[in-house]
């Protein structure tokens, strides 16, 4: 019997980092998007070129895909039901609007009995995507189908670390389908929230105490990543690799990414050795230049990035609880509090909060954190620094 994964998201990490996971593991591949030129041409190709660019450029063509625009709902639903493994990332925001389509697929699968378990990869970033995607779906499941979310669905998180670029116009022109990753390909999963066996597929990693590996994620790749982005657009920078390269920005790069380190490394256990040979690794995959990645790209939407949970405010609440003092991070998260490019809503949105109730309306409105918290004193110190240090014109 043939293997089928049904996939939420026909993107840069859909066709980037998914799709060649499954090829690898011989499964069939059903994209679910609402892009018609990609759904059309995905349907119409069942191929597709992905380019891992480094210093030496490598092409593979994933194949035996498919894709069905979201709008189609029954054969969705039925895609759904006779999958061997489903998977979604569309963006957080996204993930209501697929819950119905995904627990009409439920619904018709579960008619039968004796249905397998549907295990579900949940590569999104956010802190317990998982019950949230469970929570959405169960909305729309009638009650006498709940018991089964938990008996026989696997709302299965994962950490996605493979860096997929914006792509560009000349990209987009040599072939609409084609994506452009990093060499970089390992999926770190919460072994433990499979629904009967776990599936075996390429480049997948199923780990216990995942919660440690998700905020590993968070705190180290994802806020220096963040921290790289935001103080290189105060440098000017326009790429990630120029940014990492400008010994101003890499050093306090460097020592957010040593505070985090230590407060993960106090907080679960983990090796630090380990995470420190990490976040060296990370910073050397930042520097690849032909990944091409852009600042504005990494920067984007500080008003989500600047969350109390998130990346850079939810790393250095860690680090403080664990006795760590997060200076470096709060000068990047200083630095985020500065964004403002011309085309970035969310940005705009940051700045009039600040321009109509200064940076304490910042922190408390966007960052969560009162005027008496021991990080909004430290950030307020960090965004006298960036004038005093020259990062920014004296206001």
């Amino acid at each position: 019997m043939e293997k089928t994964a049904v996939h939420f998201g026909a993107g840069n990490i859909g066709r980037g980092f998914l799709g060649q996971l499954y090829f690898e593991s011989g499964y069939a591949t059903t994209f679910i998007d609402v892009i018609e030129d990609v759904v059309r041409g995905l349907h119409e190709r069942r191929a597709y070129p992905l380019r891992t660019v480094s210093d030496a450029d490598e092409t593979m063509w994933i194949r035996n895909v498919d894709a069905l625009h979201a709008a189609n709902t029954e054969a969705v639903a039925r895609v759904v039901a006779e999958a061997s493994i489903g998977s979604t990332a569309v963006g957080v925001n996204v993930l209501p609007r697929i819950a119905p389509l995904l627990a009409q697929g439920l619904a018709r699968r579960f008619e039968d009995p004796a249905a397998p378990p549907l295990n579900i990869i949940v590569c999104e970033n956010l802190l317990d995507a998982g019950p949230f995607l469970r929570g959405e779906i169960w909305k729309h499941l009638a009650p006498r189908l709940h018991p089964l979310l938990d008996e026989k669905v696997g709302f299965v998180e994962a950490s996605i670390g493979r860096m997929v670029p914006v792509m560009t116009d000349a990209v987009k022109a040599e072939d609409p389908l084609l994506v452009c990753v990093e060499p970089y390909c390992e999926l770190p999963v919460d072994a433990e929230a499979f629904r009967g066996e776990v599936p075996a597929i390429a480049h997948m990693k199923p780990l216990r105490n995942f919660g440690a590996y998700v905020e590993r994620k968070l705190f180290v790749h994802n806020m220096s990543h963040a921290a790289t982005a935001y103080l290189g657009a105060l440098r000017g920078h326009t790429f990630i690799w120029e940014a990492v390269a400008d010994p101003c920005v890499r050093d306090v790069v460097e020592q957010a990414l040593d505070e985090s380190c230590r407060g993960l490394h106090a907080r679960y256990g983990l090796s630090l050795e380990e995470l420190r040979a990490h976040g060296a690794d990370l910073l050397r995959r930042y520097a690849n230049r032909a990944l091409g990645d852009q600042v504005a790209r990494v920067a984007r939407d500080p008003l989500r990035k600047l969350g109390r949970h998130d990346r850079l405010v939810g790393a250095a609440c860690m680090c403080i609880e664990q006795g760590v003092a997060p200076e470096g991070i709060a000068l990047a998260a200083a630095a985020a509090m500065r964004y403002d490019p011309p085309d970035d809503p969310a940005a705009h949105s940051l700045q009039r909060t600040r321009a109509a109730s200064g940076l304490e309306g910042v922190l408390k409105a966007v960052c969560g954190l009162d005027a008496d918290a021991p990080l909004a004193a430290l950030i307020g110190r960090a965004d006298e620094r960036l004038a005093r240090d020259g990062w920014i014109t004296q206001e």
